[in-house]
């Protein structure tokens, strides 16, 4: 994992230099999460909802046997914890409208990705205060495990603030002992 920072200015007419801003961009020199490919048939599906921030998509949440051990004495789960979020296209009409059955759920389609939030000792540590999720980091994967090209810092910023719940945002849901 490395930082990149990049200096920009706005500079207008004349060469006249209005302000400068760094911004730190943390990327991966080499993915350090793997593909779980036995995910479904090995760790625990604890949840299933109608995604809200993407509409459009359903999502089955998986927990491997580390993170349903239990929370450490901070309430965070322990290193070696993996989640994984396995997401449909939800099913449309010819219309392209999402359909919603007779219990007011998306009906899931097609599978679009598998996310995987993974949580080792010391990965925090190559972010930013604004994309830094304790020791979690992020990997989204095709259904068949190739991993994709997507900014992942879209992830770890919207997980960023959600410290108090071990940046999870299902984690009243998770079965823990």
């Amino acid at each position: 994992m490395k930082l990149n920072r990049l200096a920009v200015a706005l500079v207008v007419g004349g060469g006249l230099t209005l302000g400068a801003v760094t911004l730190t961009v943390a990327q991966e020199d080499e993915p350090r999460i793997a593909f779980p490919a036995d995910f479904a048939s090995e760790f625990t599906l604890y949840m299933e909802i109608d995604r809200v921030q993407n509409p459009g998509q359903v999502m089955r949440i998986y927990a491997n046997d580390v993170a349903l051990s239990g929370l450490d004495s901070e309430g965070r789960f322990p290193a070696g914890s993996i989640l994984v979020g396995q997401i449909f296209a939800a099913r449309t009409d010819a219309d392209g409208n999402v359909i919603i059955s007779d219990l007011g759920r998306q009906i899931i389609g097609n599978p679009a990705a598998v996310a995987v939030m993974e949580k080792e000792e010391g990965w925090g540590d190559a972010f930013p205060d604004e994309l830094r999720n304790d020791d979690w980091d992020f990997a989204i994967f095709s259904p068949a495990g190739e991993r994709l090209d997507r900014d992942l810092n879209a992830c770890r910023s919207c997980h960023a603030p959600l410290g108090d719940i071990d940046h999870v945002f299902s984690f009243q849901h998770v079965p823990l002992p």
